[in-house]
């Protein structure tokens, strides 16, 4: 389900009524912690955090044009799904983040290389996803996918 909004609050606004409430819950955990540098807006049709090209001038190695993305959010037809960059290129953030999650969620892990899938809102662990956001600075992510870049 992507969407034509242009604002994250608009891309919320549009999004089923009944995950509004944990959509903008979610939103305000990433803005509480996420790291300075990083800028939110929209991408690929849903909320996104990315490394602007005022920090980071080569964008996107897929297209140059594009702001470097990190992390995102979206309102899919059968989950609310959290994008994470950082868990698909460190491993061991990965495996932290698998290792927590039971701590945090009654709800099985569904979890592709770097897409949390959510079915029901009630189930978002909040407080692991501020702790993961926190994780990863500007500078490490550009480091860590400029590596990546390399292999």
């Amino acid at each position: 389900m992507t969407s034509e909004a242009t604002t994250v609050d608009q891309y919320i606004n549009e999004a089923p009524e009944d995950r509004r409430e944990a959509l903008h819950k979610l939103r305000n955990i990433i803005l509480e912690n996420l790291p300075e540098g990083f800028q939110e807006g929209m991408g690929y049709g849903m909320a996104g955090y990315v490394v602007p090209h005022s920090i980071y001038p080569q964008g996107y190695h897929c297209n140059p044009k594009q702001a470097l993305p990190f992390m995102g959010f979206a309102s899919q037809k059968n989950s609310i799904n959290f994008y994470h960059m950082g868990i698909y290129a460190k491993p061991e953030l990965y495996d932290w983040f698998v290792t927590e999650y039971p701590k945090h969620s009654k709800q099985k892990l569904d979890i592709g290389k770097s897409c949390l899938r959510i079915k029901k809102p009630e189930n978002i662990p909040f407080e692991l996803i501020g702790e993961l956001v926190k994780k990863i600075t500007v500078q490490d992510w550009i480091a860590t996918y400029e590596a990546s870049l390399k292999k």
